[in-house]
């Protein structure tokens, strides 16, 4: 994949009316190796919570990207990440999703390593005859390039080479500020986890989760439930949101955009006792104002680019995104609550979650149906576009609108209305933060000059500079040779086929 092929492959002239994605970005493997290595290897992810391990040497697992990673809190009580591979023969250690653990010993060799990643014994070590090379070598866990909390919130990069995470994250901690502070304790995760695949890109659960536009098409059994529930023609009388009172008189949606990706669809609420979250509103209000309040009550999806995403209508859920494929993606997802909540509304808030977010629920099997469905109609190669990007365009507004304003933050683009507006040009960060990232990714590659053989092995070696220089001659004369015999190899078949079709003649 060239340079010019990506610069290609998202049209960005909104100022004219235009922006489009290329269906290759969903179903070529290249392009996704490329991802792999510049977006999901090369910028901050979301790892997981600091309240999954509260106690000295807790522990759990994730990934980032290919790579396997620990997240730890050592015997002292301080927070780090690893990669999960031994440093000897590059094992993983860990294989469990979370536990409690002093140490982490390999199961191959034996090397052991303790909760903050210092390695503690190498089995044999006396006996093994080792050089003094070896005892200079760091034997540690390798730590991550960037390892960052914000509010509990843990975030990793492979790469030493990113902004801070406050600067990633930006304008959106205002909205993560709304997820944390709805209880003085803090939030925690519900127990239990579901984890599930879809055979689609990862791309189309980035679009999903800030999508209005399908709510009313894919969702028709959840919007029947509930109306059934509210005529009391069902004996389920679970209260849930209502897609219809999103389209009540005085009902406002809106969509944020925010720099390195992230964006957020918003929308006021006609029945905020419906949310768990009401029988605590009062103390919520006394300690963070009557707007901010308001706001926690309201519908907020947000997406934090490349991998996760906090969703609050029904319930408060976050959803973490895995690649395993171009085709093919892995979810994991948990219900996220206040610490501290009254039984009642703790109990309201799992039968919401399980009644429309869990994978078993009304609402995830139709859009993993949807996403299954988009991967095979791009298979279809004789359409190249996506036309999916335009809604709305001409009422984007840049910077922030007058309800961002009134909670002092600044996005990079606006847009509200009523709900029928549907916009679509709030996918449009997550699509040039992928351009940013990948052309910046391929350029830096493209410079850094690869180290000669003969001279990376010399300088191991311990050589001087004479014997490094006679090492890169030797290098290049060897080279030279081989590139000789290959010519000859290559032009001898075509003089034998000559001499054999001489005689055949």
């Amino acid at each position: 994949m060239q340079f010019k092929d990506v610069s290609r492959l998202v049209v960005d002239r909104v100022d004219r009316g235009e922006f489009a994605v290329h269906r290759d970005l969903f179903r070529d493997p290249e392009i996704f190796e490329l991802e792999m290595r510049h977006i999901f290897e090369g910028t901050w992810v979301f790892l997981g919570m600091a309240s999954q391990i509260p106690k000295p040497n807790d522990f759990f697992t994730t990934n980032i990207g290919r790579t396997p990673v620990i997240v730890s809190r050592s015997a002292k009580g301080e927070l780090a990440a690893f990669i999960n591979s031994c440093r000897h023969r590059g094992a993983i250690l860990c294989h469990t999703d979370s536990g409690n653990s002093k140490y982490h010993v390999c199961n191959y060799h034996g090397w052991a390593y303790d909760s903050g990643g210092k390695v503690v014994d190498i089995k044999d070590r006396k006996a093994a005859g080792y050089p003094e090379s070896f005892d200079r070598d760091d034997h540690n866990l390798m730590p991550l390039g960037r390892f960052g909390e914000y509010r509990g919130i843990l975030f990793g990069s492979l790469n030493p080479d990113v902004p801070s995470l406050e600067e990633h994250l930006g304008e959106t901690r205002t909205f993560l500020d709304m997820v944390m502070d709805q209880s003085p304790q803090g939030m925690e995760l519900i127990p239990g986890v579901s984890r599930y695949t879809f055979k689609g890109n990862w791309k189309l659960q980035i679009e999903n989760c800030v999508d209005l536009y399908h709510l009313t098409s894919a969702h028709p059994s959840f919007i029947e439930i509930v109306n059934r529930r509210k005529s009391g023609e069902s004996k389920h009388g679970l209260k849930a949101l209502d897609f219809n009172d999103y389209r009540l008189p005085g009902v406002v949606r809106g969509s944020y955009t925010f720099e390195h990706g992230h964006a957020m669809v918003w929308g006021g609420n006609a029945a905020p006792e419906v949310r768990p979250l009401w029988s605590m509103i009062d103390e919520v209000k006394g300690r963070v104002g009557a707007l901010r309040a308001q706001w926690m009550l309201s519908t907020r999806n947000l997406t934090i680019y490349p991998n996760v995403q906090f969703a609050e209508n029904a319930s408060l859920q976050i959803r973490v995104i895995r690649p395993l494929s171009v085709d093919k993606t892995e979810m994991t997802i948990y219900c996220l609550a206040p610490v501290g909540e009254p039984d009642d509304a703790r109990e309201f808030r799992i039968r919401q979650y399980e009644d429309f977010f869990n994978s078993t629920g009304l609402a995830t099997p139709d859009d993993t149906t949807s996403y299954e469905d988009c991967q095979i109609g791009y298979r279809a190669r004789r359409i190249e576009w996506q036309q999916g990007y335009v809604r709305a365009i001409g009422m984007v507004q840049r910077g922030a609108d007058d309800y961002a304003k009134e909670l002092g933050v600044n996005p990079a683009t606006s847009m509200s209305g009523n709900f029928d507006i549907q916009d679509e040009t709030v996918f449009h960060a997550g699509y040039r933060e992928w351009m940013r990232l990948v052309k910046k990714g391929m350029e830096g590659a493209a410079k850094a000059k690869p180290a000669g053989i003969g001279k990376q092995a010399a300088k191991k070696a311990g050589a001087t500079k004479p014997a490094v220089k006679k090492a890169v001659a030797n290098k290049a004369a060897v080279n030279k040779t081989r590139a000789k015999k290959a010519v000859l190899k290559k032009s001898a078949p075509s003089k034998a086929r000559g001499k054999a079709k001489g005689r055949a003649r």
